[in-house]
């Protein structure tokens, strides 16, 4: 076990921790938020492909649902030929239902690191000012920073919402639970995120909301390039 933290630290962790500090001692008025909005931005930067394919999958994925649920109503009967439907589908419109979790998968070490770097990585420096504009304490938690966060995330969310039919009601006369499950998740994701920040030091908050405005540019810009056809 030793060994994979031993590793963890020297790919992820102090590589991010150096940059992060190499950042704040070069830049003009040394302010630590700066440094981690920078920093953020640099590893978006470098995911930006990975990322922009994601989001395609994700909205194809969300688009695709109505189908879906033909197919889900047509074979309800049959499981294993609904799956084989289902997949068909997925290989003729070219979308890899999985390439969601493959995105986040190689996300995870990177974001495990940062969550290590703006929270013990940050307690442990001596010497450096960690305040945002000289009024935020990024050591500390900040309820202004997490709650921009969770309405950026909501923002986020609300940008990809997927395309369904008009409110129905199924044949049965039972409501559609799906519609219905997708609209709680878009107020759940957010609340969660606001949740788990309450009590974090609020640099990871920054690195968040960061993360999260970025986020959001990039499903402008790559949607909006799909629409008009540009890869």
């Amino acid at each position: 076990m030793e060994f994979f933290t031993d590793i963890f630290k020297a790919i992820f962790y102090q590589p991010l921790l150096d940059a992060l500090v190499l950042i704040y001692k070069y830049l003009p008025g040394h302010d630590f938020g700066v440094a981690v909005i920078i920093l953020t931005v640099l590893i978006k930067f470098i995911l930006y492909p990975l990322s922009a394919k994601g989001i395609k999958s994700q909205k194809a994925l969300q688009d695709l649902q109505p189908k879906i649920k033909e197919l889900q109503e047509k074979f309800k009967d049959d499981k294993n030929r609904q799956a084989k439907e289902v997949m068909d589908l997925y290989k003729k419109e070219k979308i890899n239902p999985f390439s969601g979790f493959l995105l986040l998968l190689v996300q995870l070490p990177i974001l495990f690191a940062l969550f290590k770097v703006f929270g013990d990585g940050v307690k442990g420096m001596s010497g450096i000012d960690t305040t945002f504009l000289g009024m935020i304490n990024l050591t500390k938690a900040s309820v202004v920073l997490v709650i921009l966060t969770g309405a950026t995330q909501f923002w986020q969310a609300k940008m990809m919402k997927p395309v369904v039919a008009p409110r129905s009601v199924a044949k049965a006369g039972k409501p559609d639970f799906s519609s219905m499950m997708q609209k709680q998740m878009l107020y759940f994701f957010p609340a969660f995120t606001v949740f788990i920040l309450w009590t974090m030091p609020s640099a990871i908050a920054l690195y968040w909301l960061t993360t999260t405005l970025f986020t959001i540019f990039q499903q402008y810009i790559t949607l909006r390039n799909q629409k008009h056809g540009a890869i």
